[in-house]
């Protein structure tokens, strides 16, 4: 196999840089001016303070976005420093080093990263906490730090039956050295346990902020006109009339566009639909996403890709074969489609800029408002509010610096809301892919060869200057610059995320070859939940399907023969096929169908079992299966494979952006459907436990879905389901 730059090669380079997560580091506390000082809280490390009340605050480094990540940071915390998870205050971390992901050197959720990456430090956290408050105990009493227990915010001498609060501790505490600690490895207490989620009573009462509901003193509200064309430009504009409407106090162009700043957000809606435009439409006004895909086919014909795996002799072996099985599967440019629209408010003073948004990237949304305004790293406040979803969309920073373009040239708090229609039609997309897969085939059937080509763009080439800058935080910009002209030329002929999981195709096969042509076709596009991964598994398992069905084989027993040696793949294909009875009578009308995927370090399988009634293709039960090594919250585990099987079904059977002379087409749910409650299948979801290190589950659900459904559809009416979305008519 030739060597790949992937994306977390990429990412660990840049500890060595940016640093790691920062134990040693106390977080800062604000005394109130002109008032005594009260008695400072203790912070023996940058993710949690524990004050005299006994007040214990958890710093969580990364963002709830739904995923439940503030309850699996309390759930580790929690089990080392030993107090109940519910009782903990949660706070979400400001952009700041200290916060770095580990694993990707800057401050950003996403990749499925969050548990993997916070599960040793949050406990190590824990329990450095923990035993400098059983040390403060024993020197209080004048005993053995061994005779002192740590209990439920507590510190007992079981010998004399004294105990005392973490919170009367906490002084002598905060003058004690950090220790170094051993971590539990059994009889865990709240790991592994399904307590209940702790944003749920927040997102019911209303007490929890999203970035929409911010509300800054004297702050306007901004509505942006954007070019129709991704990365068309203003010519003239025309306000007049705009300026004239009710609530509107000023019209001013910005780098997106022109932006309509009133008192109200309705206000700046409807005068922003009285702003004439004349624009410069860029190179992609005549574009169209059908040439696109026969860009995509000419591409193949040519075949002159890069290969990035190179497993035997593939090309000898299909010169000699007694049949060659050949497939091209297509999957298109996709919204993220977040519930909550982009929004950020900023306030951008001489000295001083804060912005209130939610972010999944705080670091990189620093360094770029750093760009914009050449000011001090202090001297920018980055406010992580609770995410109304992200599914990668929250990464790209563009919302904010409108926000922080507005403020500077208002002198003003400017608050910026995208409407649904704007998040549909001028956000950064999935990108395009199209994958043509050969197998080579002797005279009874059996898989001798597999031969692999995959045409898309590079994520990297889009979002790789902003991450590089973000990673360099502090360097020169000309290190900047140079940096990240080296890491993007490095990753884009061979960036991981537009062929991942077709170069680890798992399957025991002698001759395995895999291409990669790039192709930039200039649309704006950024990580998707689950990113390549979501194109790569609808073509990689619907062609083993095809492969099995050639072979005249069962799809669940040919697979299983060819992942003899890869365990974690058939031990969930096994349990999915279990428990979704495989081999046993359906329904009348209802067929089977089933896929396996590993992604993030995780492994899941589906079964989806669905009818055929003319046209229309229905799913009535999905059976999901996974391997996520430690399971933290299990409950949580089950709500993100129902979440990723909603998301994915959604996707495989309606949703897709279409561009014709280069217009986005779709503006809303109406023509970008998600699936409605009525439509959607009883979703089953069995977890495979270990104890293997934890990994991530927020996206690996998603990939299997499109292949089970298009499987099951062949199941029913013997055709093949190619191009995504699925489509019968």
């Amino acid at each position: 196999m030739t060597d790949t730059l992937s994306r977390r090669t990429l990412l660990r380079a840049g500890l060595a840089v940016g640093g790691g997560l920062l134990l040693e580091v106390s977080l800062p506390v604000a005394q109130a001016a002109g008032k005594p000082a009260s008695p400072e809280p203790f912070a023996p490390n940058a993710f949690l303070r524990i004050d005299p009340d006994d007040t214990v605050t958890l710093v969580v480094a990364r963002v709830e976005m739904g995923q439940g990540t503030v309850t699996m940071h309390a759930q580790l915390l929690a089990e080392e420093l030993e107090v109940d998870p519910a009782s903990l205050r949660v706070e979400f971390a400001p952009a700041d080093r200290r916060y770095d992901h580990p694993d990707m050197g800057i401050q950003l959720t996403g990749g499925s990263m969050s548990t993997p990456g916070s599960w040793e430090p949050y406990r190590h956290a824990g329990a450095t906490a923990r035993e400098m408050l059983r040390e403060a105990a024993a020197r209080t009493w004048d005993v053995p730090k061994a005779e002192c227990t740590a209990e439920q915010g507590t510190v007992v001498h079981a010998a004399t039956g004294r105990r005392l609060r973490y919170g009367e501790l906490v002084e002598k505490a905060a003058r004690l050295s950090v220790p170094s600690v051993t971590l539990k490895t059994k009889d865990f207490r709240v790991v592994g346990q399904s307590v209940p989620r702790l944003d749920s009573a927040p997102k019911v009462d209303g007490s929890a902020i999203f970035g929409i509901d911010v509300r800054v003193p004297d702050a306007l509200v901004a509505v942006v006109v954007r070019c129709p064309v991704p990365g068309g430009s203003v010519k003239s504009f025309d306000a007049t009339e705009a300026r004239t409407r009710p609530g509107v106090l000023h019209v001013v162009q910005i780098p997106s566009g022109i932006a309509v700043v009133a008192k109200t957000y309705w206000h700046a809606l409807q005068a922003s639909r009285a702003v004439s435009v004349e624009w410069d439409e860029g190179p992609l006004a005549g574009f169209s996403t059908d040439a696109l895909l026969e860009t995509h086919r000419r591409l193949l014909r040519e075949g002159k890709g890069v290969r990035v795996r190179d497993s035997g002799q593939a090309d000898a072996t299909f010169g000699k074969a007694a049949r060659i099985l050949e497939a091209e599967y297509s999957a298109p440019f996709l919204a993220h489609a977040t519930m909550e629209p982009q929004n950020a408010t900023a306030h951008v003073t001489d000295s001083r800029c804060d912005v209130w948004a939610p972010t999944q990237g705080p670091g990189m949304a620093k360094e770029q408002v750093k760009r914009v305004l050449c000011y001090a790293d202090e001297d920018i406040h980055i406010h992580q509010t609770w995410l109304g979803g992200g599914f990668g969309r929250r990464i790209s920073q563009d919302y904010i610096l409108e926000a922080v373009h507005l403020s500077k040239a208002l002198s003003r708090p400017v608050k910026v809301v995208w409407s649904r229609e704007d998040d549909m039609r001028h956000s950064p997309y999935r990108p395009a892919a199209t994958h043509r897969v050969e197998g080579a085939l002797d005279e009874a059937g059996h898989v001798l060869g597999w031969r692999h080509t995959v045409v898309s763009q590079s994520l990297f080439s889009e979002v790789g200057q902003d991450y590089v800058g973000a990673l360099l935080a502090g360097a020169p910009g000309f290190v900047k610059s140079a940096t990240a002209s080296l890491a993007i030329n490095a990753m884009g002929s061979k960036d991981i995320t537009s062929f991942e999981g077709v170069d680890s195709l798992p399957y025991e096969l002698p001759h395995v070859a895999v291409d990669f042509i790039r192709h930039e076709p200039g649309v704006p596009v950024m990580f998707w939940r689950s990113v390549g991964h979501s194109h790569s598994a609808f073509a990689t398992e619907s062609f083993v399907d095809e492969l099995a069905h050639a072979a005249g084989e069962d799809p669940v027993d040919f697979r299983r023969q060819r992942l003899k040696y890869q365990h974690r793949h058939r031990w969930v294909l096994e349990l999915a096929a279990e428990k979704a009875g495989w081999g046993t009578p359906t329904p009348p009308g209802v067929f089977r169908g089933v896929a396996v995927h590993q992604s993030f370090g995780t492994w899941c399988a589906a079964v989806a079992e669905v009818s055929v009634e003319g046209t229309r293709i229905r799913v009535h039960r999905v059976v999901m299966a996974v391997d996520c090594g430690r399971v933290i919250n299990p409950n949580l585990v089950q709500a993100q494979l129902e979440g990723a099987a909603i998301f994915g079904l959604s996707a495989a059977l309606g949703q897709r952006i279409s561009l014709q002379e280069g217009r986005v087409q779709q503006s809303n749910f109406h023509d970008y459907p998600l699936l409605r409650m009525n439509e959607s299948p009883r979703i089953e979801t069995h977890i495979r436990f270990n104890e293997a290190p934890p990994t991530g589950v927020g996206e690996p659900g998603v990939p299997v879905m499109a292949p089970a459904v298009a499987n099951a559809v062949f199941a029913a009416t013997g055709r093949r389901l190619r191009q995504l979305p699925l489509s019968l008519g």
